[in-house]
Parts: structure tokens; C-alpha cells; sequence
């Protein structure tokens, strides 16, 4: 079996999971934070929703140097409102998605490396990265955002079972 028919459905479902989660984020609040070494609601939920984007840079270039020109901040704007992000997170998914779709065992197998300047912070398989910097990644933060959300009193949305929001006893 070719490598994407085993991570396409896992990202599907992840994705998935992250899109309810996103759309659960209050636009009253995008500023708040749960602690001052803590990110803002509004700065999680956008990292949330570009970290799909870096399947799409892993399967198309061999490496990623986070201190290359042009890597600044000043990019697009950064969306400032549950719209925003929703638009952002699906054309990055679906970006993402379709670069993965397009990827045999050769391109997963192909390592990649990620640098800062001179510095060759890793360099792995595209499978390993994916897995670690795109799928554990996301839900690493989508855990965080639940935590967020749960502060906030917003209901929590059943990711691998019932929430405790949805619980009917």
C-alpha cells in the first residue's frame, strides 16, 4: 500500500477536527490570553491554521531556512476574526491535501531539512516530518486551544469521543 493511503485519512480526520475546533473561537476575543508567557487566542488560532501550509513547503521544496529573506513577518494580514481564520485554515488544507495526494513513496521517503541560516537544525524523511511538524504539531496546539476555549466557557468540541460538553448523562 502506497504511504499517502495511510496518511491521507489520518490527516482528513485531524483536519476535521481542527476545523471544529476553529469554529468554535469567539471574535470578542482574540485578544485574550490565559497567562502573560502564554499567546493570544487570536495568534494560536492563526498558528493553528498555517501549520497545514508546511506540508505543502515539505513535499514541494527540499528544505525550509527560517532566516532566509523575505521570511519576515510581513506577509499577508493576519486574520483578526473566526472568518479569517476559517478562509485561511481551508486553503492551506486544501493546499496541503493536494500536495499530499500528489507525493509517491520516493517523495515521502526524499529527505528534507529544516535550517536557521547556516544552521541544519534537522533533516529527516518527508514522512517523519509531516508526522512530527504538521499532524503532532497541529494537535499539539489544537490541545492548547481546547484549554482556551474551555476558560472562555466556550463549549468544547468532541475530537476523539464526546466532551465533556456533549456528555448526556
Amino acid at each position: 500500500m502506497p504511504y499517502k493511503d495511510t496518511v491521507l485519512p489520518e490527516f482528513d480526520m485531524e483536519m476535521d477536527n481542527t476545523r471544529r475546533t476553529l469554529e468554535r473561537l469567539p471574535d470578542d476575543k482574540f485578544g485574550w490570553q490565559p497567562h502573560a508567557k502564554s499567546g493570544t487566542l487570536g495568534w494560536l488560532a492563526v498558528h493553528i491554521a498555517t501549520i497545514p501550509h508546511w506540508a505543502k513547503i515539505t513535499m514541494e521544496e527540499d528544505s525550509l531556512d527560517l532566516s532566509a529573506p523575505g521570511r519576515s513577518n510581513s506577509g499577508p494580514p493576519v486574520p483578526t476574526n473566526r472568518k479569517g481564520v476559517m478562509e485561511l485554515f481551508e486553503k492551506n488544507r486544501a493546499e496541503a491535501r493536494a500536495a499530499l495526494s500528489g507525493g509517491d513513496d520516493a517523495a515521502y521517503a526524499k529527505p528534507w531539512a529544516l535550517f536557521m541560516g547556516e544552521q541544519e537544525l534537522f533533516r529527516e524523511p518527508r514522512a517523519n516530518v509531516l508526522r512530527r511538524m504538521v499532524l503532532n504539531h497541529m494537535i499539539h496546539h489544537r490541545g492548547q486551544l481546547t484549554m482556551y476555549l474551555r476558560l472562555l466557557d466556550v463549549p468544547v468540541p468532541g475530537l476523539y469521543g464526546p466532551s465533556a460538553d456533549e456528555q448526556k448523562f
